[in-house]
């Protein structure tokens, strides 16, 4: 028997670095298993997510009637937090404290704003109903109180988690644990979905709270549980007369690289055309085609599902020695054919063809997002210094920003554009429901073609070479 077990043993530690991509990301250091505890904090973040963008949007705008353009700029709120990412990273990095902690401090910083969010969320819905005691007036403060608290968490406590993770690692292993961190994220808004797609099946206010409440209690017990023993305390590196780069400086080496303009802007206008989406498609489902809140909230993991596909494609053409721009290009080409197939599955009255765009919707913004990203680090390693840490800063915080805005934009140019579909002002044609969404799908396919001519310069001017590098799927940078 105990040498049937070696055998064992063996098999499996030959077969898996194979079908673990992950699993070389461990070392003595950095065990397996304390890596995959320590990606505990992108699986809360993922389910906030999916409840910010996909399940309350839906219910605010069908079930409560709240205007859609108010939904979006509730959503949109957290976007007010996203232009510091780049200098909560740096503060983390630079960060001075006699107990030692760099990261943890922000971590848990970050964990109690959610927390304080989502503990407040249950009560301003209740008063926006109107099953509340007072003018809902106070619901949409409220409201807009909890959405700013949790967004203002997701991005301190994603940015100085993955600064951790980043120290935990070594040089050799950083972009494979990075990586298996936003596969988590991803994992994360996929479990979510499903379950909040399945306990919404029936849809209740009572139901909708407890997983309100649910959601909040398991942020504080996976992050605290992902922070647990990680990071060792250092007095001497956050001691008070240590020096330190400021972040002008630090940002004047990132934009000395060269092309981070031009990258910049096409991270932003494609970050915005994927991102206008993320309040409608789920409205879309449940007034075009009726489906309930179980069935739209599913929209959200088959998005999930496309991205997690846009990963694996992305993995395999640049290990093959493709350039990341031309990789967010064919992600771009896939979000226009996306966004094509929602705009006619109305018209062919074909529930399946609009969950097809959506499925392609996120393997476009996959691809599109790991391309970028994966050029934003080459931008930084061209310069003088390592400056990895600094270009994830910057490429988040660009991007979390105009997608924002992205998202509040879209909200009042549907109800702007419906208004004027009821009231026939359109034209006989565009009189139902679908109309406002129809506009701002089409405004999203005329971003993704502006994004193609920023970044085409940087496709003829790039030198990248992953062949060599051995780029695989656990190499993808985060």
């Amino acid at each position: 028997m105990m040498k049937l077990n070696r055998k064992l043993v063996s098999a499996l530690q030959q077969i898996g670095p194979r079908f673990l991509p992950f699993a070389d990301a461990a070392t003595q250091e950095l065990p397996l298993s304390r890596l995959l505890r320590l990606s505990l904090f992108q699986v809360s973040v993922g389910m906030a997510m999916v409840l910010l963008t996909g399940t309350l949007n839906r219910v605010m705008i069908v079930e409560l009637g709240v205007p859609a353009w108010m939904v979006g700029l509730m959503v949109s709120i957290p976007v007010l937090v996203a232009p510091f990412r780049a200098l909560i990273g740096f503060k983390s990095d630079t960060h001075k404290s006699v107990l030692g902690w760099r990261r943890v401090p922000y971590i848990w910083f970050g964990t109690m704003m959610q927390f304080g969010g989502f503990a407040i969320l249950p009560f301003a819905l209740l008063v926006l109903s109107g099953n509340g005691h007072g003018s809902p007036v106070w619901g949409e403060i409220g409201a807009a109180l909890a959405f700013l608290l949790i967004g203002a968490g997701i991005n301190t406590t994603q940015t100085a988690g993955l600064a951790l993770a980043n120290d935990l690692a070594t040089e050799e292993t950083r972009p494979r644990v990075v990586a298996l961190l936003y596969v988590m994220l991803l994992a994360g808004m996929v479990l979510s979905a499903l379950v909040f797609g399945s306990l919404l099946h029936d849809f209740s206010a009572k139901q909708l709270i407890q997983i309100i409440q649910g959601v909040a209690v398991l942020t504080v017990v996976l992050n605290s549980i992902a922070m647990w023993k990680q990071e060792a305390r250092n007095p001497k590196l956050t001691a008070r007369d240590a020096e330190t780069m400021t972040f002008a400086e630090a940002w004047r080496q990132f934009s000395a690289a060269g092309r981070a303009k031009r990258l910049l802007i096409g991270v932003g206008l494609g970050s915005a055309a994927f991102a206008m989406q993320d309040i409608l498609l789920e409205p879309f489902g449940g007034q075009v085609f009726n489906l309930s809140v179980g069935q739209t909230t599913w929209l959200t993991a088959t998005m999930a599902l496309g991205t997690l596909a846009g990963f694996a494609i992305s993995a395999r053409r640049l290990g093959h020695g493709a350039d990341p721009y031309r990789l967010a290009s064919l992600g771009l080409l896939a979000g226009i054919m996306a966004f094509a197939a929602v705009i006619f599955s109305p018209v062919f009255h074909m529930v399946s063809l609009f969950q097809t765009g959506a499925f392609f919707i996120g393997l476009g913004g996959g691809l599109f997002s790991v391309g970028m990203l994966t050029a934003a680090m080459d931008l930084a390693s061209s310069g003088a210094g390592t400056m990895s840490g600094f270009a994830l800063g910057a490429w988040g915080g660009v991007q979390a920003t105009c997608a924002g805005i992205g998202v509040g934009i879209s909200g009042m140019l549907r109800d702007a554009v419906s208004d004027l579909a009821m009231h026939g002002e359109l034209g006989s044609a565009t009189t139902g429901p679908a109309a406002g969404y129809v506009t701002v799908y089409q405004i999203e396919i005329m971003l993704l073609f502006a994004t193609l001519a920023v970044i085409g310069p940087l496709v003829r001017g790039s030198k990248r070479s992953t062949r060599q590098q051995g780029f695989g799927l656990a190499q993808i940078p985060g």
